[in-house]
């Protein structure tokens, strides 16, 4: 067996253990980047909902279908999606005491002729 009972062995065996704690130190680090995103962005938009987003991001350590919940509360704005969705709602209704269009030109044309 080569490196067996040498000094590259010993050597073999440190960078091995390196190269392990340095990716699962590299793993830990970008794990707690991506669970801050929620409370990053947060303070970035100076969102309303800042204590919210963060109990629920804390909480996603344990649950992590709650830290979904604090990515879609940072990252939606409720007042504008509520916006939307009541300008969608109302657009098909139209007040019904404004004439068509189609009649007026039809009653300008009977009175201009």
């Amino acid at each position: 067996m080569p490196f067996v009972d040498s000094g590259l062995d010993t050597t073999l065996h440190v960078v091995a253990a390196v190269v392990m704690i340095t990716t699962v130190a590299a793993m830990a680090i970008g794990f707690w980047k991506l669970h801050e995103l929620p409370i990053n962005k947060a303070h970035k938009e100076d969102h309303h909902q800042i204590g919210l987003i963060t109990a629920l991001t804390w909480i996603g350590f344990l649950w992590h279908w709650v830290w979904v919940l604090a990515v879609l509360v940072a990252f939606v704005d409720g007042e504008k999606a509520l916006r939307k969705i009541r300008d969608i709602w109302h657009e098909d209704k139209k007040p019904e005491s404004e004439p068509k269009q189609g009649l007026v030109q039809v009653k300008e044309e009977t009175n201009n002729a």
